[in-house]
């Protein structure tokens, strides 16, 4: 299956870079590209990529807003997007994430890590680039006055899964941990995203630290 992809970034050599790295693999095309947020909204509704990559600073409409109106609560068919930008700033890392991002990455992190995060979004997963996510899970790490209450609450072997991926461990690895099959890691996986109406494994991860489960 060939992963369709869409581009938004006001800088047309960002963009050409992107493309030349993407389309260099047998799995992937980039299906448009835009210079501006809301152009991106647009493309992106019209054409349904497998995979939005946003810049955050753009015309018209930033990044994080676009991913709001694509990805965010509310939105019934939501979009993958991956934010990828120049600007290390937690502001930028939480509004992505409570956007509905699947994805963080700075535009330094290299070709084969915008490669696997695109096919990591692809697979419902997220990844968040490394420099990034010791940071992120230190402030997570704070256990939140009020966390996000499930709607129902996770079996003990969810909160097993939970608490392994919220070290950022694979689904490979978490099965491997607790001698399961794959395809079990995935259905408990699937059960805790419907109980606490997570959009992502980073979700996931957070309300994990947001309400102690991990420290």
């Amino acid at each position: 299956m060939t992963l369709r992809v869409l581009i938004a970034d006001d800088q047309q050599m960002v963009r050409a870079g992107f493309r030349m790295i993407l389309e260099s693999q047998p799995d992937m095309t980039v299906v448009g590209e835009a210079e501006d947020g809301a152009r991106a909204v647009e493309l992106a509704r019209e054409l349904r990529p497998d995979v939005c990559l946003f810049d955050v600073r753009m015309p018209r409409m930033d990044g994080l807003e676009a991913t709001r109106l694509l990805a965010g609560p509310g939105v019934s068919d939501p979009l993958r997007v991956v934010i990828v930008t120049t600007f290390d700033m937690d502001e930028y890392v939480y509004g992505a994430i409570r956007g509905g991002a699947t994805g963080f990455l700075l535009k330094d992190s290299g070709p084969a890590l915008l490669v696997e995060a695109v096919r990591a979004a692809a697979s419902g997963a997220a990844l968040v680039s490394p420099s990034i996510t010791v940071r992120l899970l230190e402030r997570l790490a704070v256990p939140a006055a009020e966390p996000r209450r499930p709607r129902e609450s996770p079996t003990d072997r969810e909160l097993d899964v939970v608490r392994l991926v919220a070290r950022g461990r694979t689904n490979e690895e978490i099965a491997a941990e607790l001698f399961v099959s794959l395809s079990t890691v995935k259905t408990h996986l699937s059960s805790v995203q419907r109980k606490l109406d997570a959009r992502n494994r980073v979700e996931i991860a957070a309300w994990a630290w947001e309400s102690g489960l991990v420290r």
